[in-house]
C-alpha cells in the first residue's frame, strides 16, 4: 500500500504515535511536540491525533503492560516507534470506545506513514490478539492498583502520604480530562451578556461558580468559535488561576508585580479587574513573554513588561511595590488533568530543586514589598513542601510576614485539589507585610 492510499486516520494516529515516542524517548512535552507534528492535519484530525496522545499518555502504565504482554520481545531501535503507535491502538480499544475494526486499520496503516510498513502485519497481530486477550488482561490489570491509577511510583507515594484518605480521588481526577474555563473580561462584557452570546452560538455553557468573571463550557470548542475573542472580551483560564486577580485585589494607582508572568492570564486579569494598577510582568523565559504582549494586545490592556530572573533583584529599579503576585516555578502537580506528559517528564529529584528556587525568589522579592504591602503566592502544585511548608519556612525566615485570610471561610491558605469545585489543583497564600 503506497502512503497516497493509506485509510482515514492513519495520520492523526503516525501524529499521536510520534508524539508520545517525543515525550517517553526524548523527554520533550505534548505542547512542544505536537504543533511541530500536526501542521499537516485537518482541524478534524488535528483532535483526533491530541485525544490519543493524551489519552494515552494518562493510562501509559496499564498500556505499557498490556502491549508488554503481547509483544514477544521488547521493540528496540528504529522500532521502538512501533512500541509507540501500538499503545495508541491499545489505548483506543480499551479506553476510547473505536469501532474496533477502523481503529485497528488506521492503526495498522500508521505504520506505513511511520515508515515501518514491513511491520503492519506485527502491528495488526498485537491489536487483534488484545481483542481477544483483553478480558483475561483486565482481570489481571485489577490486581494492580499501581498500574490503573496511572502515576509513577514516587509520585503515588508522594500524594498518598500528603492525601491518605484523598489520594484515590486525586489519581480519578488527575486522569479526567479537564474542563474548559472561560473568563469574561469585565472592562468590554458581563456574565449574563456573554452567556447570552454562547447561547446564540450553540456553544453550552454553564456559569454557577461564585466568581462572576467564571464561565464553564460544557464541551470545549476552538477558541476562535468564541464569540468576540479576537476582540479581546473572553480568555481561557481555568477557574482555580482566576482566584489569583480576585485574592490580590489591585487598587486603582497602585503599583503591582507579576512575578513570572508568562504566559500573561493573571497579568490580563489584573488589569481587567483594575486598569488603573501600574503593573510590571516580568519572567525569565524571553520567548514565553512574547505570549504575554500578545495577549495584553489582544486585550487592548497596558503593562510594562520584562524580562527578569527573580532569585535575584538586579532588574529592579528601587521603587517599592504595594502587592506582589509570585505565582511560582513548581512541579505543576495540580495540572495533570491537562498536561498528563508531566506524570512522565517530572522526576522526584526535581521537588528539592523547585523547591529551593521558590525559596530564593521569595527571599529576593520580599525586600521590594512596602511596609503593610501584600505578597500573594501561588503555585499549580499540590505538594505540601512547595505550599504548605514553603510559607511556613518563610514566616520563621521573616518575623514581618503576616498570614492574611485566603479561603472565603476565613482560613489563610487555600489549597485546590485536582477537581474541587471542576478546577485544577492549585495554591494560595497571602502574606502582608508588618508596617
Amino acid at each position: 500500500m503506497s502512503q497516497t492510499n493509506v485509510r482515514p486516520g492513519a495520520d492523526s494516529r503516525a501524529v499521536a504515535a510520534q508524539a508520545i515516542f517525543q515525550v517517553i524517548e526524548q523527554g520533550r512535552s505534548l505542547s512542544q511536540a505536537l504543533p511541530n507534528l500536526n501542521r499537516q492535519l485537518t482541524p478534524r484530525d488535528k483532535g483526533m491525533a491530541q485525544a490519543l496522545a493524551y489519552g494515552t499518555l494518562r493510562h501509559l502504565p496499564a498500556l505499557n503492560f498490556m502491549v508488554g504482554a503481547l509483544v514477544s520481545k521488547p521493540l528496540k531501535g528504529e522500532l521502538k516507534i512501533l512500541h509507540s503507535l501500538l499503545l495508541v491502538g491499545a489505548y483506543q480499544l480499551v479506553y476510547m470506545g473505536s469501532a474496533e475494526h477502523a481503529a485497528v486499520s488506521a492503526t495498522v496503516d500508521a505504520a506505513v506513514l511511520l515508515k515501518r510498513g514491513k511491520q503492519k502485519g506485527l502491528v495488526n497481530g498485537v491489536l487483534r490478539n488484545l481483542q481477544r486477550q483483553l478480558p483475561q488482561l483486565q482481570q489481571q490489570l485489577n490486581t494492580k492498583p499501581a498500574l490503573l491509577h496511572g502515576h509513577p511510583r514516587w509520585l503515588a507515594d508522594r500524594l498518598t502520604q500528603h492525601y491518605p484518605t484523598q489520594a484515590d480521588a486525586i489519581f480519578k481526577a488527575n486522569n479526567d480530562q479537564a474542563p474548559m474555563w472561560l473568563r469574561i473580561n469585565s472592562q468590554r462584557t458581563n456574565r449574563a451578556e456573554y452567556l447570552e452570546l454562547l447561547r446564540e452560538a450553540d456553544i453550552e455553557a454553564v456559569a454557577d461558580a461564585p466568581l462572576e468573571t467564571a464561565i464553564q463550557l460544557v464541551n470545549a470548542v476552538d477558541v476562535q468559535q468564541l464569540p468576540h475573542f479576537q476582540d479581546g472580551w473572553v480568555s481561557v483560564q481555568d477557574i482555580a488561576a482566576q482566584h489569583a486577580a480576585w485574592l490580590l485585589d489591585a487598587q486603582a494607582g497602585e503599583r503591582i508585580l507579576d512575578c513570572c508572568a508568562a504566559p500573561g492570564g493573571k497579568t490580563a486579569h489584573i488589569l481587567e479587574k483594575q486598569p488603573e494598577a501600574q503593573v510590571l510582568a516580568i519572567d525569565a523565559d524571553e520567548q514565553r513573554l512574547k505570549r504575554v504582549h500578545e495577549n495584553l494586545q489582544r486585550l487592548q490592556l497596558k503593562a510594562e513588561v520584562q524580562t527578569a530572573d527573580a532569585t535575584h533583584t538586579k532588574w529592579w529599579d528601587g521603587q517599592l511595590f504595594d502587592r506582589i503576585l509570585l505565582d511560582a516555578p513548581c512541579s505543576a502537580t495540580g495540572v495533570i488533568r491537562r498536561h498528563p506528559d508531566i506524570k512522565w517528564l517530572r522526576r522526584d529529584s526535581d521537588i528539592t530543586e523547585l523547591v529551593a528556587i521558590q525559596r530564593q525568589i521569595l527571599d529576593a522579592l520580599w525586600p521590594t514589598l512596602k511596609p503593610g504591602g501584600t505578597l500573594l503566592y501561588a503555585t499549580c502544585s499540590i505538594l505540601a513542601e512547595e505550599n504548605t511548608l514553603q510559607i511556613e519556612a518563610f514566616k520563621q525566615r521573616h518575623s514581618d510576614a503576616i498570614a492574611v485570610a485566603t479561603k472565603p471561610d476565613g482560613a489563610v491558605e487555600w489549597q485546590w485539589l485536582p477537581g474541587d469545585q471542576n478546577g485544577d489543583g492549585f495554591y494560595y497564600a497571602k502574606l502582608e507585610k508588618r508596617k
